[in-house]
């Protein structure tokens, strides 16, 4: 079993893994750092990976599904926007309501367009080999210039300063609307990055395919203290625990163990409580997040 878990394949599918959450938990960081709260992580990512499924099986261009995802997912980031700072709509319930309307209505873009509320057609995708995958490496990009770009450039001040000190904004004559708009922008088409890599991973979109990476992302920007390089570490710490389950569960398989077999499918989340009950208290939110 360990020496298993000390190969090159192992890490792949450790970051394989990773990179839904990981894109998904940076880009709330980045949105809820502006003083958003980003219930609706799960909606970005499920939008991602229908338009990414849409856009390849049109097209036949893993590219052109890559770029579709990036801009689902801006495009809910910037409804959010409109529903939570113009319109002052409680931003806890537009969370929630984008997602079960995200549930719902890709389900009847699917029946209306390939005549099924299940699945796609398949689609050309990146496949499991993660150092060839273009995702990847976007993602990797996209996380670096996020931590760099937050602490070190003129809009990541502004936005540090929409989700911590507004009225300093107000006082300097820069709009606050216009600064949380191009960052959750930003947050959105990462996450949608994330959901892209769920569709053209596995070849095509499936109803409900976020399955909850949503909220786990959300969990995970609260317990890195909304740091994104402590969201990628941690994001790659739970891929590393689920790919660790999945390999008990193959050891454990036919051997009658079931109970045994749940606990090694809880075993990633049960590591994230951990951890969570642990260091979630040292974590200190946006000043003015939610308002």
């Amino acid at each position: 079993m360990i020496a298993e878990l000390l190969t090159v394949g192992f890490l792949a599918q450790a970051i394989r893994i990773a990179i839904p959450y990981a894109c998904a938990a940076v880009g709330g960081a980045v949105t809820e750092r502006s003083g958003v709260i980003d219930l609706a992580i799960e909606s970005k990512l499920l939008w991602g990976a229908f338009a990414a499924a849409v856009a390849a099986h049109a097209t036949g261009s893993v590219a052109a599904g890559i770029a579709a995802g990036v801009a689902a997912g801006a495009l809910v980031g910037a409804v959010q926007l409109v529903l939570c700072v113009v319109l002052r709509a409680d931003q806890v319930v537009v969370g929630v309501a984008l997602n079960l309307m995200s549930y719902g209505l890709t389900r009847f873009l699917l029946e209306i367009l390939y005549g099924s509320t299940a699945n796609s057609p398949q689609t050309p995708g990146v496949g499991s080999a993660v150092w060839d995958s273009p995702i990847f490496w976007l993602a990797a990009a996209a996380i670096v210039a996020i931590t760099v770009g937050l602490a070190r450039t003129a809009l990541g001040l502004r936005i540090r300063a929409a989700g911590d000190r507004p009225d300093a904004l107000v006082t300097a004559g820069l709009s606050v609307v216009r600064v949380r708009l191009l960052a959750l922008m930003i947050g959105g088409a990462i996450a949608g990055l994330g959901g892209a890599q769920l569709a053209l991973a596995a070849h095509g979109f499936s109803g409900e395919m976020s399955g909850g990476r949503g909220y786990i992302a959300l969990v995970i920007v609260i317990l890195a203290g909304w740091r994104p390089a402590r969201v990628a570490a941690i994001c790659l710490a739970f891929g590393v625990a689920d790919a660790i389950g999945l390999q008990l569960q193959l050891q454990l398989q036919g051997g009658g163990a079931e109970g045994l077999r749940i606990l090694a499918q809880l075993f990633p989340y049960l590591l994230t409580l951990a951890v969570l009950a642990i260091a979630g208290s040292r974590s200190r939110a946006p000043r003015s997040l939610g308002r």
